[in-house]
Formats: C-alpha cells, sequence, structure tokens
C-alpha cells in the first residue's frame, strides 16, 4: 500500500556503510524528513489514529527524527535524547532479557508489566543517552516502555545484561500517547525452532496486538 494509505509504519534495523557512524539511521531519516513523506507521517499519527514502530537502525530513525519521545517528526537539537556508540567501543551481539516498564503502548498490548523476555540484539550504536530531567519525565508519563535487566529481573548496568550502558537501562520508549514504539532489540526476530538451546520467552506479540488495535 501507499503510505498515504497505511494505518502502520514499521521500520525495520539494517545495516548501511558497516552500521557506523549512525548506520541506516541517517538514510531512513532523511527519508522521512521529505515533504511529502512527513506529511503523511503527519496524517497517519494526527488524524487516523496511527501506529508506527521502529527496531534497531529504525529506532536511531525514530530518535533522530524525535518521533520518540516527542510523538511528532521535530528538528531536534542536544536536548533532544540520542543513541550513541555502545561504551565497551564495538558491536555487541547475543541475546539478552528486558523487562517491560510499561505498557501504554498498543505495541505491548498482548505484555504485563514486568513481564521479562529474552531477545536478540545487534548493534553498535545502542546506547540510550538523555538528561535526568527527561528520564523523570518519561519515567513519570510512562514513556519508558522496556528496560535491560538482569538475571534477578532487575534493571541494571552491568555490561553483561545492558550490553551497550544505556541510561536507566532503558532498551526502549515510546510516543507520549504510546502509539510510537521504538526498541533496540529484535523482537520481530522470532519464530518456530529459533534460540532452542537458551530458555526464555522471546514473543511479545507486537504485531498481534498491531492488528488487534484496529478492531
Amino acid at each position: 500500500k501507499k503510505i498515504s494509505e497505511s494505518q502502520v509504519i514499521f521500520v525495520p534495523g539494517g545495516f548501511s556503510g558497516g552500521d557506523e557512524p549512525d548506520g541506516s539511521g541517517k538514510f531512513i531519516t532523511a527519508f522521512f524528513r521529505a515533504g511529502a513523506v512527513k506529511e503523511a507521517v503527519t496524517d497517519l499519527l494526527d488524524n487516523r489514529d496511527g501506529l508506527m514502530a521502529g527496531i534497531c537502525n529504525g529506532f536511531q530513525a525514530l530518535i533522530k527524527l524525535g518521533l520518540v519521545p516527542y510523538g511528532k517528526i521535530i528538528d531536534t537539537d542536544v536536548n533532544c535524547p540520542t543513541l550513541t556508540f555502545n561504551s565497551i567501543a564495538r558491536h555487541q551481539s547475543k541475546l539478552v532479557r528486558i523487562r517491560v516498564a510499561s505498557n501504554k503502548s498498543p505495541w505491548l498490548a498482548g505484555t504485563e508489566v514486568g513481564d521479562v523476555y529474552t531477545v536478540p540484539i545487534s548493534h553498535g550504536e545502542g546506547r540510550f543517552l538523555a538528561s535526568d530531567e527527561l528520564i523523570r519525565q518519561l519515567a513519570a508519563n510512562g514513556q519508558i516502555a522496556t528496560q535491560y535487566v538482569d538475571l534477578d529481573g532487575n534493571a541494571t548496568d552491568d555490561i553483561r545484561y545492558n550490553p551497550n550502558d544505556s541510561a536507566f537501562a532503558i532498551e526502549g520508549i515510546t510516543s507520549p500517547d504510546g502509539r510510537v514504539f521504538g526498541k533496540m532489540g529484535h523482537s520481530e526476530r522470532i519464530g518456530s525452532g529459533l534460540y532452542k538451546n537458551v530458555d526464555g520467552k522471546y514473543d511479545m506479540k507486537l504485531f498481534e496486538s498491531a492488528v488487534k488495535y484496529f478492531r
């Protein structure tokens, strides 16, 4: 479908130029700032109650556009949150655990607050940074959707569990109303027979929840 006819925009991850600097996020961002596309996205979110999500490089693009955490395409500046190089200074590819901190997003309607999921990550620039004041605002408004957690389910800055040293262990955030959702972990990488040797719950039912939102 044309972008003006769709109800959901999903921005996937995908390496480009070696995933550095900014990976595919900068190319995706340029596309969405084009006049006709920006107008269609604004109409989708403001007038048609649509949904939007981005994972990995898609999350980078949503951050750079301002769609998370602000819910609209803006000219971002140094006061806005960002995703930058992992503090370990190299690419991380592994399975991590994340906890649902808020399920106000329609994308997370199939989860409960406190649920812990195992999710594959693969990125070199996934470190979420924002001012303490903004993070407090996001937390108060339920916009911190998911956090990296240790084996006891506690948010942590331990590099074994928080692979990029994200502030407040943030893995995913939403727009104010929850209809735009961005996260680093590849929750779309699910399917029969995957990860057989690693226990955990993998399916966050993101797409199932998105479909149910329109019914």
